[in-house]
């Protein structure tokens, strides 16, 4: 006889008070201790660019034990047959956890941001599972979209830029904004930089767990909208950031570490958005059935062209050409005019500024949903092995090392000049890399607080400065 499923069945028990037979439904739901619970720890628990207190091995160990269980919870939550024997009919699950709140666009959202790591694909065939056996939550993410975009809205208002979009409101005359993000009080500057990393990382992880989302996020122009606030928003920020004084450097360098995360985790969700609604269909589908996606892809780039910031950044990491070249491998009818509109523009927005994609040092781990047609650069160190640089020097050079000082004050200028050398004299790459701990072995191992000892270039560098008194290889880089 096969097993009932759990929703089906009746367990038999004795009453202890009359001492009569009754019968009890097997399945016992919404114990609503457990959801605060659980609810309080994907509210409360840290993120990955939260400081940390420096706790006590055993907290420590405690913590990583928490974590691990609520995930196993909520994985036991999300499914619906553990056995042949044991296991719920696939439509009542979906009723229970749709209807009994046990799981909800919000907290999908935090799972995927507190657990994506290290857990990618058991968090993914968790996400699938809960949208395949409770559809409406596609139709809960469609709702919930509007209020993710008025995030930016929300912070775009806050810094005294303009709003753009169908959800911006019209701003009164007696409410015109004076504050920008370079005057605001410095904890008001801190709070934007942090819900917009906050925000970033969250919708960045959701997608990379569940690409299956993109085509409810396009339906809401969301491409164009994020591509618009980047280049509203970032420079902005990065200028505040900058220019402000700080008591405490170490302000400064977590602040720099947010907005840098931020335009990162916006850039690759923008690409992850671009894979899943253009790139792989089209490399799916057969020649007949890929126009509609080629549209698709022209109309997005078509739409972001004047955001000039935003299109230089994006195609640095996911060349725009790239792109380009599939749909002309996959399409013998390919509109040639506008793909040339199209590339001509990201041309131009490169137009006065150093072009350097081979200096991109990305993540040891690319995101799982990048893999489409981009030929995306793997991990990359300049060093002894790059194409030769042009010297800087003289005014030039102490202008460099005078822009990276002035951020970090505490490094020494030998130091600098060899990360400028490094780095192809890129000021901003050399003070991102500092920050988020990316340098090269070499350069990690250097004295920070080294002077200079007169002119050096190159590789030549490493006998001249002050206080060297080991030598390393290059090649390590």
């Amino acid at each position: 006889m096969p097993a009932l499923p759990l929703d089906e069945l009746q367990l038999t028990e004795r009453d202890p008070k009359t001492g009569k037979l009754r019968t009890l439904p097997a399945l016992v739901i919404f114990d609503e201790t457990l959801q605060k619970c659980l609810d309080s720890y994907l509210c409360y628990a840290p993120r990955k660019f939260d400081v940390l207190l420096d706790c006590h091995p055993e907290v420590n160990d405690m913590q990583k034990c928490l974590h691990r269980s609520v995930f196993l919870t909520f994985l036991r939550m999300s499914t619906h047959k553990e056995s042949k024997d044991h296991f719920i009919t696939p439509s009542v699950f979906g009723e229970i956890i749709y209807n009994n709140f046990l799981f909800d666009i919000p907290k999908i959202l935090d799972l995927c941001v507190l657990f994506g790591k290290g857990n990618g694909l058991l968090l993914q065939k968790m996400i699938e599972n809960i949208f395949t056996q409770q559809p409406s939550y596609f139709s809960d993410l469609d709702e919930t979209l509007p209020t993710v975009l008025q995030v930016f809205n929300n912070i775009l208002h806050k810094c005294g830029l303009q709003c753009e979009g169908a959800s911006a409101e019209p701003q009164k005359l007696e409410e015109k904004v004076s504050v920008t993000p370079g005057n605001m009080p410095l904890q008001e500057l801190k709070d934007i930089v942090l819900y917009l990393c906050d925000t970033c990382t969250t919708l960045w992880a959701f997608l990379d767990v569940f690409p299956l989302a993109c085509q409810t996020f396009q339906k809401h122009e969301f491409c164009y909208r994020l591509a618009s606030f980047y280049e509203l928003a970032v420079a902005e920020l990065e200028s505040a950031i900058k220019k402000r004084r700080y008591e405490d450097n170490s302000v400064f360098a977590d602040l720099w570490r947010r907005i840098s995360h931020s335009r990162k985790k916006m850039i690759e969700a923008f690409h992850i958005l671009i894979n899943q609604v253009c790139l792989q269909p089209i490399l799916e589908s057969s020649c007949e059935n890929i126009q509609p996606f080629i549209e698709e892809f022209l109309q997005i780039f078509t739409s972001v062209l004047q955001e000039r910031r935003f299109l230089r950044d994006y195609d640095e990491l996911f060349p725009v050409e790239d792109d380009v070249s599939l749909l002309q491998q996959a399409s013998s009818t390919l509109d040639e005019t506008r793909t040339a509109y199209i590339l001509q523009a990201v041309e131009s927005a490169w137009e006065g500024v150093d072009r350097k994609k081979a200096q991109v040092i990305k993540d040891p781990t690319p995101p799982a949903a990048s893999n489409g047609a981009s030929a995306i650069a793997e991990s990359t160190c300049a060093g002894a092995a790059a194409a030769p640089i042009a010297k800087v020097s003289g005014v030039e050079l102490d202008s460099l090392i005078s822009q990276v000082k002035d951020l970090l004050p505490d490094l020494g200028e030998g130091f600098i000049l060899a990360c400028l050398e490094e780095y192809s004299y890129n000021a901003e790459q050399v003070i991102n890399n500092i920050l988020e701990d990316k340098l090269v072995p070499y350069l990690d191992k250097l004295d920070r607080t080294m002077q200079r000892c007169g002119t050096t270039s190159g590789t030549a560098l490493m006998p001249f400065v002050c206080g060297l008194s080991f030598n390393i290889s290059l090649t390590e880089g």
